[in-house]
């Protein structure tokens, strides 16, 4: 066992793992991005780069069992618990070896052997979903929990206030964690919100709520550790605030000119990747040696993914009605 205090299934070789991951998640958007803007992937997509603490942080305590619900901003979360960087790649490029056979997309991603419930395109759309997974797991005694990530805005849409309010009443095993960016779109958070904290909102249903820091790997653990293994226990949801910082715009087409580079810098600064990698070396964990080995594999199965996405046969006329129900 290693001496941080961290969650005691979590070992030295999944610490080590988590980095990678980490890393997994950041190139993963960044080679989206890059493909965006060379026109050579359609549609939109939304960019997590700056959040992948929250997500790994998170599902680093899940048991296989245990599921997730997703957002438009989902790929640090479809990777975290467990997705293919393959297939998703392929999806984004709207192959046939994607996980929607290349028809869904950024925001439609989902593995429901790995847990993952989807993505989903509308905010707060997966917040209602969870709640039903969370119950089904209650009547049919299944044991699982379930992990619902929404952002910031969706935190004023109805489904989030009657998803909890039902999860309450039912005392059901969900965890909801709200990944706070600071902005809803073009809208910082403060002028939408007239609390300084949004974990508070959970005290209007009778279930605490806990302010983490969503830059730190390690914290994001501790709490939802312990908000999961509640759940587990039959102790009813909590709400998880991850506080943190989307790099990149809203989507593609936005150019951040509602912020300003003063406090871009200021999050820069809170990479998550750098403060959890230097942490792993001042406790002899890994070395910078090794810790540059973690990051060049990261890539170099990003690049993979590329490669095998680019490889895969489009979508003919053919396939055009199938999979549709009706």
């Amino acid at each position: 066992m290693v001496s941080l205090t961290v969650p005691e299934q979590i070992t030295e070789d999944k610490l080590k793992d988590l980095l990678r991951e980490m890393w997994t998640i950041r190139y993963f958007d960044e080679k989206v991005d890059e493909f965006f803007a060379k026109g050579m992937i359609h549609g939109t997509t939304h960019l997590a780069v700056g959040q992948e603490a929250s997500a790994s942080g998170a599902c680093a305590v899940l048991q296989d069992k245990d599921k997730i619900t997703s957002t438009h901003r989902g790929h640090g979360h479809c990777i975290a618990k467990g997705a293919e960087v393959n297939k998703m790649m392929a999806e984004l490029f709207g192959r046939t070896t994607g996980y929607c056979k290349g028809k869904g997309g950024s925001m439609h991603i989902a593995d429901v052997e790995k847990g993952n419930l989807g993505a989903n395109g509308i905010v707060g759309g997966g917040i209602p979903l969870a709640v039903g997974s969370a119950l089904t797991s209650y009547m049919k005694k299944a044991g699982y929990v379930t992990l619902c990530f929404f952002g910031d805005g969706a935190s004023n849409e109805g489904s989030f206030h009657e998803a909890l309010n039902l999860a309450s009443v039912w005392n059901l095993p969900v965890v909801f964690i709200c990944e706070n960016n600071q902005y809803g779109m073009s809208g910082p958070v403060k002028e939408m919100v007239n609390v300084p904290d949004i974990a508070t909102r959970s005290e209007a249903y009778g279930f605490p709520g806990v302010v983490a820091d969503g830059n730190d790997v390690i914290d994001m653990m501790n709490v939802t550790n312990e908000a999961v293994e509640r759940a587990r226990n039959g102790e009813g949801p909590t709400l998880i605030e991850a506080k943190t910082y989307r790099w990149k715009g809203h989507s593609k087409s936005d150019a951040k000119k509602y912020r300003t580079r003063e406090e871009e810098k200021e999050w820069r600064a809170k990479d998550a990747i750098k403060r959890f990698k230097e942490i792993l070396v001042d406790e002899a964990i890994l070395t910078e040696d090794e810790a540059e080995t973690i990051r060049t594999q990261a890539k170099r199965a990003v690049e993979d993914a590329v490669d095998f996405a680019k490889e895969g046969p489009m979508p003919t006329k053919d396939d055009l009605l199938t999979d549709v129900y009706a």
